[in-house]
């Protein structure tokens, strides 16, 4: 399992319900992604930092996403560079099943 981790400066700080509003509009982009498992949305406490971190079933399909066509789509959105940065996820807790996994 892979967890991407992308992460961008914002022009100027947004608001908790400014990123909702944004993050909302893109969300379906998101969905049917092959590989995709899951996506959440960050906001860094003082609204100037905005990424997103991914839960991935491999590296090769993570990579697929984060093409130069991907991050023109952030650049025009946040008006912001994104970065990414890729780690891998042996082990994973999961409280709510209540289970270990490993990969």
């Amino acid at each position: 399992m892979i967890i991407a981790i992308t992460a961008f400066s914002l022009p100027k700080p947004i608001t908790r319900e400014e990123a909702r509003t944004i993050f909302l509009s893109t969300a379906p982009t998101y969905q049917d992604v092959p590989g995709l498992l899951q996506k959440h949305y960050v906001l860094s406490e003082d609204g100037g930092t905005a990424g997103g971190v991914y839960v991935w079933a491999s590296r090769a399909q993570a990579e697929a996403m984060y093409t130069p066509a991907w991050r023109a789509f952030v650049r025009g959105k946040y008006g912001a560079e994104p970065s990414v940065s890729y780690f891998d996820s042996p082990v994973m807790v999961d409280n709510v099943a209540q289970k270990v996994f490993t990969y």
